[in-house]
């Protein structure tokens, strides 16, 4: 007997269908509850949205899966202005068993574009909070969600998926912390506007950089990023003094020239009393003159070394991944096997009352006579076995 809840995953993600098509399908948060209103009219009474750049997808209890996907395609095509047919290449239908994998897998990280992103089990969180205050996820679904969390859980604690970096700016925190350990009491510097130089600087502060200066050659251009990253204002013109209280350096200025010379480097350096400064070059053409990497306590990573340590990030996990899989599959056959004996305890049930029934007539048919009324059960039941094989 088949004992998988009748989930039906319908939508397409960043294998099968293009950026575009998923922006275009994408449910703004104030959308949400008319598009679980659509739903019920259609008869999809049960239904979890994700809606994020990965994926766009709607999950959902229901005992007639072409139904099902007939009428969400219907209703994520019109939301998005589009005509249904032009979903048939990128969306895909899914039920049974293979939907509740691919659950699984979303929730423990492993169908994500970046294997191991941590915010993807939050968000499937946070769609099952939304659906569950619409009134859209019934006990199976829920029964369903937590066993997911589970095997998420193990996978997050007991594999290496999330460790190592895989962007470049994690890469950059992750190397920052390598040289400064903890990064409360350090200070940064940005030169430049540009958006990775802003990405890292972020990324930085995110993971506890103490202070950030910011300082551009355009005066007037460097005061709306100061405020959006909470940062002190630094003059162009004193860059050279202001390296001296700097522990990590990025820089993306791209002049053309080199803002950022091995002499400037050594004299902050030893102002410093040697404390090592790390000085990320994120231009092209860099910023950086490349004598720095000769300077004692001076490192510099540009595009290309943090590149690299995204790229091995990247394999690290996707070794994991296999150990990731097997904590999955066993936390669905777990599962199933859990719904497997839900689903004979109702029969175990009606033969206990039968039982009692039975009792209850022999007791009054031989005057309280309890151990005959026993004897007279264990006879019946013996007899009722025989003729049954």
């Amino acid at each position: 007997m088949e004992h998988w809840p009748a989930l039906v995953v319908v939508g397409a993600n960043h294998k099968s269908a293009p950026l575009s098509l998923r922006e275009n399908l994408m449910v703004e948060e104030e959308d949400v509850g008319a598009l679980f209103n659509r739903l019920r009219h259609a008869g999809v009474t049960q239904a979890l949205l994700l809606s994020t750049c990965d994926r766009v997808e709607i999950q959902t209890i229901h005992q007639d899966a072409a139904a099902a996907a007939t009428a969400i395609t219907t209703i994520l095509a019109d939301n998005a202005s589009i005509d249904p047919s032009e979903l048939a290449a990128g969306f895909y239908t899914l039920q049974g068993a293979e939907a509740a994998r691919h659950l699984f897998a979303i929730a423990a990280s492993l169908d994500s574009l970046v294997i191991g992103e941590p915010n993807v089990l939050g968000q499937v969180k946070t769609a099952h909070r939304v659906a569950q205050a619409a009134g859209m996820i019934g006990s199976d679904f829920d029964r369903l969600l937590d066993a997911a969390y589970s095997a998420a859980k193990r996978v997050r604690s007991t594999t290496k998926i999330g460790e190592r970096p895989v962007s470049i700016a994690a890469a950059a925190l992750d190397v920052t912390r390598g040289i400064h350990g903890d990064l409360g009491s350090c200070s940064g510097l940005l030169i430049g506007l540009g958006e990775m130089g802003e990405m890292v600087a972020r990324r930085l502060t995110d993971g506890g950089l103490g202070r950030l200066a910011v300082t551009h050659r355009t005066a007037r251009r460097v005061a709306p990023l100061a405020r959006a990253l909470d940062a002190n204002v630094i003059e162009f013109e004193t860059l050279d003094h202001a390296l001296a209280g700097a522990d990590v350096v990025v820089t993306c200025a791209g002049l053309g020239s080199y803002t950022l010379t091995a002499d400037a480097l050594e004299a902050a350096l030893k102002a410093r009393r040697r404390k090592p400064i790390f000085v990320i070059d994120l231009a092209v053409p860099g910023d950086a003159d490349p004598a720095i990497e000769d300077l004692d306590d001076a490192f510099l990573y540009d595009n290309d070394d943090l590149e690299g340590v995204a790229r091995a990030g990247i394999a690290h996990r996707e070794a994991a991944a296999e150990e990731a899989w097997r904590i999955v599959d066993e936390t669905l056959a777990a599962y199933h096997e859990d719904r497997a004996g839900r689903a004979q305890a109702p029969d175990a049930d009606a033969l206990r009352q039968r039982i009692d029934a039975l009792r209850r007539d022999i007791l009054a048919e031989t005057g309280g006579d309890q151990e005959e009324a026993e004897r007279l059960i264990r006879q019946l039941f013996q007899n009722d076995g025989e003729t049954s094989q």
